[in-house]
């Protein structure tokens, strides 16, 4: 084993005088020290290669000072001794988990000993190695598996009407996300449904809430027919966005029942069956005329959508309602709005706005609206503009958040 150091705690100032000798005279480096000069801040010198403690301390002294002493970037081989020949303390000691040695203590026998108390600590250390390596391995493919599986979540192919171009940009912060976006048609393919959403938090437990979520927002709106809102929830109500005390158009009421049933019933699902777990998401979902450019939403507690009017200037569709899965009884009113010729509708995630640079500051609103207004090309195109302004602004620090982007925009023409 070569020169090897040796720290000896008793836990009187006689401590063993025997133990000590018998280590100088095997060729190790010794020092002792009592349990309380330890506490009092007696410098021990450089971190031993052996700590040997004194069974008298008790179990669980002994159990603090070999923690201490493990801390270290190379632990020391930590075993106990008798004290005075205190075996009752020794055994107790030794059922503790503890290698020992006992009198008489001759060198050949104490670096024998040593030595294989050393070669089995390795081989214990080692076994631990490989089953945290294996659990970690196995960790993995289960994160992979949950990557793949909530990738099979999201729509290959977003449906694209004549006359419309539509794109996205998913990027987790880890390999699973609590985001999701969707699009899909209804209405026997009159109106185009699509959603962007965030759970709180991030993880595992948040993708599999992305996944109840997503799955009851498209069951619901696919299976629930078209009606017009007077025959609508008692706890809707119609609001205008743009066009201030104008009437909801006759058309785009079709669209409204999917719409209603599935914000509704799946915000009364979670806050009645999963409340316990404290999840909620905000959400944006809009129903879409094609043809006419008419398009009916509710905002719960999301991130304003953006909407850049190809005549100049933009409009931000705030929230309607609280997020889904807090409240049974949340109340959601509905927004509309027209889209005409050349305009952009960009929904996002708060990933976008709360992108933090390397000094802290925040991505913003401002920005995003910046890069929004000198954009006029492809909704694809929009959102590599927005993509490489994002970069730029963060640089080299991480992303802590999953980033989330739907731009649906109507040709001109």
């Amino acid at each position: 084993m070569g020169k090897t150091s040796a720290l000896v705690v008793t836990d009187t100032p006689a401590g063993d005088a025997q133990l000590t000798s018998a280590l100088a005279d095997g060729g190790f480096a010794v020092r002792a020290l009592t349990e309380t000069q330890l506490a009092q801040g007696h410098d021990p010198g450089a971190a031993p290669d052996l700590l040997l403690m004194s069974a008298s301390l008790g179990l669980q002294r002994v159990a603090m000072l070999a923690r201490r002493f493990s801390l270290g970037e190379h632990p020391p081989t930590a075993i106990v001794f008798p004290e005075d020949g205190d075996l009752d303390a020794l055994e107790a000691c030794v059922r503790g988990g503890f290698d020992y040695v006992q009198p008489p203590f001759r060198p050949a026998l104490l670096r024998s000993r040593m030595s294989s108390c050393w070669q089995r600590n390795q081989l214990v250390n080692a076994v631990e190695d490989m089953a945290a390596e294996a659990s970690m391995r196995e960790m993995e493919q289960d994160l992979r598996i949950a990557h793949e599986i909530q990738e099979g979540f999201l729509p290959e192919h977003m449906p694209t009407p004549n006359g419309w171009d539509l794109a996205s940009r998913f990027r987790p912060a880890r390999q699973v996300a609590g985001d999701f976006y969707d699009g899909f048609e209804l209405v026997d393919g009159r109106r185009l449904g699509f959603v962007v959403a965030d759970v709180c938090d991030k993880g595992v437990g948040a993708a599999l809430f992305m996944a109840l979520i997503r799955t009851l927002l498209r069951h619901t709106a696919e299976h629930t027919g078209a009606w017009s809102l007077v025959e609508g929830d008692s706890k809707m109500s119609v609001v205008t966005t743009v066009e201030v005390g104008s009437a909801l158009p006759p058309l785009l009421s079709v669209g409204a029942g999917p719409l209603v049933q599935a914000v509704v019933s799946t915000n009364r699902y979670l806050a009645r069956n999963h409340l316990r777990q404290g999840y909620f998401a905000t959400l944006i979902f809009g129903v879409l005329d094609p043809r006419s450019g008419a398009l009916l939403y509710i905002n719960g507690g999301h991130n304003p959508a953006v909407l850049m009017r190809a005549r100049g200037g933009h409009t931000l569709l705030a929230p309607t309602g609280p997020a889904v899965g807090m409240m049974s009884h949340s109340a959601y009113a509905l927004g509309h709005i027209a889209m005409e010729p050349g305009d952009t509708l960009l929904l996002y995630t708060d990933g976008v706005v709360e992108a933090r640079a390397v000094d802290g500051s925040l991505f913003g609103m401002d920005r995003l609206l910046d890069v929004l207004s000198r954009s006029s090309r492809s909704a694809d195109d929009l959102l590599t503009d927005v993509d490489t302004a994002l970069h730029t602004h963060v640089g080299a620090a991480e992303q802590f958040d999953d980033i989330t982007m739907l731009a649906l925009r109507r040709v001109p023409g």
